[in-house]
């Protein structure tokens, strides 16, 4: 194996043998396949998102919802060959798509096994849902193989990426990849209510970084208009290590979530998807518990 830079810290790991900040070894590991029901409308369908969720990650959020698979290495290794039979599974479940969640760290084995999937009759999108701190070299792998990006741009405050996520340059490298996604799918296709192609950036509202959010929505949508689609969550939850860090012990306010939300609509945002009622809360976070991972 070639010594790692598939991600922007370009850590250069041999993976045979040794594992890179990432947490990935030379295998594809799983946590969990699912049909998941509470992603934005137009990725959900009658059944749901055909969700993939894969061990590691390269950033270290302190608040990581999903801490046991991104930085405690939960999951099983499956071969190329399995990942591709778990896409025609899904296909057959009924999911609305192939939603690969945190899967950048192992980009080339999933283009591979997409490569496989789709010669054995693949139709469904396939959705990159990843944390956007992404090589432009990476996902120009991706052209041609995946139709949807979903990005969770994190900050604007690079300071605030680095304290919270050990992720130095994280405003400039993840603009650069939502642009980069952009050129690679174009404006958002509809079809049926579903996202055949496009982007969709969410945005997690950090309790008192509401300035933050933002900057992050004036930015996008100076650059891209409503060709792409915004995706504001309120479901910040205090979890993981977030108890040791004083301004992200609680969950947001209605006052701080809603005058994000306003900020979008004075500036003109119409593309963008909301979160209303109580979503803060432990119980929608995944079981990471393997279903679908190992072939029955």
């Amino acid at each position: 194996m070639e010594p790692c830079e598939l991600c922007p810290r370009r850590c250069r790991v041999d993976r045979i043998g040794r594992r890179g900040f990432c947490g990935a070894g030379e295998n594809l590991r799983v946590a969990l396949v699912s049909l998941h029901r509470w992603e934005e409308p137009c990725l959900v369908g009658e059944n749901g998102a055909g969700t993939i969720f894969f061990t590691g990650c390269n950033l270290r959020c302190v608040y990581c919802q999903n801490f046991s698979i991104s930085q405690k290495n939960f999951g099983v290794d499956i071969t190329v060959e399995r990942l591709a039979e778990i896409f025609i599974e899904q296909q057959l479940r009924g999911a609305a798509n192939i939603e690969l969640v945190t899967p950048t760290h192992f980009a080339d084995k999933i283009c591979a096994a997409i490569d496989i999937a789709k010669g054995r009759g693949l139709k469904l999108p396939v959705v990159w849902n990843s944390n956007a701190y992404e090589n432009i070299s990476t996902l120009e792998m991706l052209r041609g193989r995946v139709d949807v990006f979903l990005p969770d741009v994190k900050y604007a405050d690079d300071a605030v990426a680095e304290k919270f996520s050990a992720a130095p340059n994280y405003s400039a490298v993840a603009f650069a990849a939502v642009e980069k996604m952009f050129e690679l799918v174009g404006a958002a296709q509809i079809d049926g209510g579903l996202m055949t192609r496009g982007v969709i950036v969410r945005h997690l509202v950090l309790p008192n970084f509401r300035r933050d959010a933002m900057k992050i929505v004036d930015r996008l949508h100076a650059t891209f208009g409503d060709k792409i689609f915004l995706s504001l969550m309120n479901q910040y939850t205090p979890l993981h290590r977030a108890a040791d860090f004083r301004q992200l012990r609680r969950t947001l306010t209605t006052f701080e979530y809603q005058s994000v939300v306003e900020h979008a609509i004075d500036i003109g945002v119409t593309n963008c998807f909301i979160q209303t009622g109580k979503t803060a809360d432990v119980a929608f976070v995944p079981s990471f518990n393997l279903a679908g991972v190992v072939k029955a």
